[in-house]
């Protein structure tokens, strides 16, 4: 696992074994982040289900101003905190929460990010869920881009009461979906 762009290129990130983690492939992150290209510089971003921390830490080293890390794994929060180190990250310009991410969701209350980037567990099938309660919380505003990867086989709506799909990616087994607050171009 590296990051592929920008002031951390190609730094490996930190080696693990854990059965939870299944790292976002190097394509599917390319393709995200050539689709937000021109929004990441400056962004405050949230990373649900962060894992290792490899999309947001790509965000950091593409000029994301801050990035909020969520995830209850302990593990996982280790492993994030250990790749934080490793690239010397300055702590003003993250935060790790260890939490339950619907949790999360149903009770922020603090400023709308501009960029979500959700990866939930493949053997959760939970996708559907985390877009429900996403649809429902103060994470985003009239000019928030969501992505959320999924597998073929769970449930993706289209549009949620505030959210609409504006683009979707095919990658065989799974999918990543592109989401805006509807209404908005």
């Amino acid at each position: 696992m590296r990051i592929v762009s920008g002031k951390y290129k190609g730094r490996i990130l930190t080696s693990f074994t854990a059965d939870h983690i299944r790292p976002t492939m190097d394509r599917v992150k390319e393709t995200l982040f050539n689709k937000w290209m021109h929004e990441v510089d400056g962004a405050k971003v949230l990373d649900l289900f962060s894992g290792t921390g490899s999309l947001g830490l790509e965000a950091l080293s593409r000029g994301a101003k801050h990035v909020e890390f969520v995830d209850l794994n302990l593990k996982s929060i280790q492993i994030l905190k250990k790749n934080i180190e490793l690239l010397k990250i300055p702590r003003t310009e993250l935060m790790v929460v260890q939490r339950d991410v619907i949790a999360f969701l149903k009770k922020y209350h603090g400023d709308p990010f501009n960029l979500i980037m959700i990866d939930p567990p493949f053997t959760e099938k939970m996708a559907h869920a985390v877009m429900t309660a996403l649809d429902a919380s103060a994470c985003f505003d009239d000019n928030t881009l969501i992505a959320i990867e999924s597998i073929k086989q769970e449930r993706m709506d289209e549009e949620y009461t505030h959210l609409i799909r504006y683009d979707f990616k095919d990658y065989g087994d799974k999918y990543l979906s592109f989401f805006r607050k509807k209404g908005q171009n």
